[in-house]
């Protein structure tokens, strides 16, 4: 997640030593955390019920309970380690299972959605929501799932219809959507507070505890509260221990605000060697940036493009693979034909942005203006996407639109990367 601004708001800039120049992560500690890390109980049984649903499926191939079963294991192993193969596997056994059941079990289309959703596949999410309303109607769950994919697909009006048709749910899913809302529509604090209440409502359920708090220290460091951040995010990992989010997110901190490259380093390859998300090699490759090693820093780009270029990923990360094509690796008509793919596979005001900077990268001024005026002016922005634009502005000689994009990106200065950080410095000074 990353906090939206409206541009059109005026935001004072501050210098950069208004923000605590002490050290924030526990170089020790983290040391020791990492010299001693082992598998959390709820990797543990994750890993059990695995074995366990994996024996009962080639016993039993044919039994109507064991592959969603498995599948649901498979899925949450890759909430936790972040193979892809287990997400891709486990999306193709429901269907199975979907296909078993003739179609008639609303359920199935939910998590077939849901599954959808996290490959990215937004409008197929769409089409197995429609299913299961055709089945059951418009239940509650049905709403919630609604307001997932209509957030997505850039729906936001819609979404935030649902979520006040929702609001006497006090729920954790309800908790959870609002403050993805929130913090969609600039209120922060709100958001942040939203999740931890939906901790709260969790109860025993350690792995919904932590998925709120860990949400909770991302919105953090957006926030630029990066003592709050790191607490919660030590929180989270006493929950589960396996909770490598997390453990980047001190390794970012101890990178963004304590400068201890060193340190980031190593956690970032430690989470590397444990788990086979591609997301620490591009944290690596920030390390690179942070140090000016831009030959390292290809190294970690190369390598993190040739992981997310496996079909098995789809279009999950392209959002980095167009950050990195207009930058280090600088391959601008990759990033545009990507770029224009995610246009058309949710189109939000962030997709615009990437296709706009892409184009300009790409030497295609005149068609990234018209786009930008078109789709993203005046529309809510990320970060990343502030920055672009900032940096769109001025090249096409926009001074006072571009210092505006950047005074709403140094807001957000904690989602960017050393070098960008760097720039948006310089040319506010």
């Amino acid at each position: 997640m990353n906090l939206r601004y409206f541009i059109f708001l005026a935001f004072p800039f501050f210098a950069a030593c208004n923000n605590s120049e002490k050290k924030i992560v526990n170089a020790a500690f983290t040391d020791s955390l990492l010299l001693h890390y082992s598998p959390s109980v709820q990797a543990k049984t994750t890993d059990s019920n695995l074995l366990f649903w994996q024996r009962r499926m080639e016993s039993l191939p044919d039994n109507f309970v064991n592959g969603p079963e498995y599948a649901s294991t498979l899925a949450a192993r890759f909430r936790m380690y972040g193979d892809i193969h287990d997400l891709t596997r486990a999306d193709s056994l429901f269907k199975c299972s979907n296909k078993a059941n003739q179609g008639k079990e609303p359920g199935l289309f939910r998590t077939l959605a849901s599954l959808a959703m996290m490959q990215h596949r937004f409008k197929e999410a769409d089409s197995f929501r429609i299913k299961a309303v055709n089945i059951d109607g418009k239940t509650i769950t049905n709403a919630f799932l609604d307001f997932d994919v209509s957030f997505e697909l850039g729906g936001y009006a819609r979404a935030k219809n649902i979520l006040a048709s929702l609001a006497k749910d006090k729920s954790y899913s309800y908790l959870f959507r609002r403050s993805k809302y929130e913090h969609y529509d600039g209120s922060l604090d709100t958001a942040i507070s939203c999740l931890m209440q939906a901790a709260e409502k969790a109860g025993t359920n350690k792995y919904l505890v932590q998925v709120a708090v860990s949400n909770a220290a991302d919105l953090c460091i957006h926030k630029g509260d990066l003592k709050q951040a790191y607490g919660l995010y030590l929180q989270s990992i006493k929950i589960d221990a396996a909770d490598f989010h997390s453990i980047m997110g001190i390794g970012w901190i101890a990178l963004v605000q304590d400068k201890n490259d060193t340190l980031a380093e190593r956690i970032f390859q430690f989470v590397h060697a444990h788990q086979k998300s591609p997301d620490a090699l591009l944290k690596l490759e920030q390390v690179a940036e942070a140090r000016g090693d831009s030959l390292l820093q290809k190294k970690y780009a190369a390598a993190f493009v040739q992981q997310v270029n496996d079909s098995a990923y789809g279009n999950m990360y392209n959002k980095y693979l167009i950050d990195i094509y207009t930058g280090i690796l600088n391959q601008p008509a990759k990033a545009a034909a990507i770029a224009l793919q995610e246009t058309g596979n949710r189109s939000t005001p962030q997709t615009y942005a990437w296709y706009a900077w892409s184009l300009f990268c790409n030497n295609e001024k005149d068609k990234a203006y018209q786009i930008f005026k078109g789709f993203v002016s005046g529309k809510p922005l990320e970060g990343l996407e502030l920055y672009y634009m900032g940096r769109l502005m001025k090249e096409m000689d926009k001074g006072y639109n571009a210092q505006q994009f950047f005074k709403a990106a140094w807001e957000n200065r904690y989602d960017l990367s050393p070098s960008k950080v760097k720039y948006l410095e310089k040319n506010l000074e």
